[in-house]
């Protein structure tokens, strides 16, 4: 993209990129770019928060005006207030992080079914696989058995996002790093992703290799090594 936006400014045209990852944008050098400390998918900051996105946006396209290039990255100085942390915040049922995922994933079923009613969507569903096929798709993962690489990291994300949404079927919702923390220290799910990361990227598939070591586990959560 930063090499399409310097072409793009060589016919004249003003660009202006928003990054998650500062260095990653000191690597590419776009012409003008907006680094925001936000979690990895939400450019903007929080959803739901409209007030906050704006400020972004205008942050961004406020570089538009700057000529003092060939490169300008600046840094947004605010993180969004959906990170600021609940004291006491507790989800609203009990995990079994002992016990087979596939038991955990059904006892929080009728918790997401309640967030997917308030919200009225969701965004679990990438894999194809029901929340039911999760744990079976696991154990034969880890038995041997090789669905496709981003079958396999989609079906991830889903797990990841029905957790996050069901702990926001009533109440507040807490920070979002506050469920990260949560999920990746007190889950059965978390535990069998932690499983499929360790057998994905040692394994002989170039690709599912790439995803475990790179997409199933957030850096600060995964083991070292």
């Amino acid at each position: 993209m930063s090499a399409l936006a310097h072409r793009l400014e060589e016919r004249g045209i003003a660009t202006v990129a928003i990054g998650l990852i500062r260095a990653q944008m000191e690597k590419v050098r776009p012409p003008r770019g907006l680094w925001v400390p936000f979690e990895l998918g939400r450019p903007l900051g929080e959803p739901e928060d409209a007030g906050f996105q704006r400020r972004v946006l205008m942050a961004a396209l406020g570089l538009l005006e700057r000529r003092d290039g060939p490169t300008l990255i600046e840094d947004f100085p605010d993180d969004p207030p959906g990170w600021r942390d609940r004291p006491g915040w507790r989800p609203p049922f009990e995990t079994m992080p002992d016990a087979e995922a596939g038991a955990e994933v059904a006892a929080v079923r009728p918790f997401w079914d309640r967030a997917r009613a308030r919200f009225g969507r969701s965004t679990v569903g990438l894999s194809g696989w029901a929340p039911e096929e999760w744990s079976g798709v696991a154990e034969r993962f880890l038995a041997g058995e090789r669905p496709p690489a981003v079958a396999l990291r989609f079906m991830v994300d889903d797990i990841k996002a029905y957790y996050s949404e069901a702990v926001q079927a009533a109440g507040e919702a807490p920070a979002s790093r506050q469920i990260d923390a949560w999920f990746w220290t007190w889950t059965a799910a978390a535990r069998l992703i932690l499983a499929l990361r360790a057998a994905a990227r040692v394994d002989a598939d170039k690709a599912l290799a790439v995803i475990g070591e790179r997409f199933l586990v957030p850096g600060r959560f995964a083991p070292p090594g």
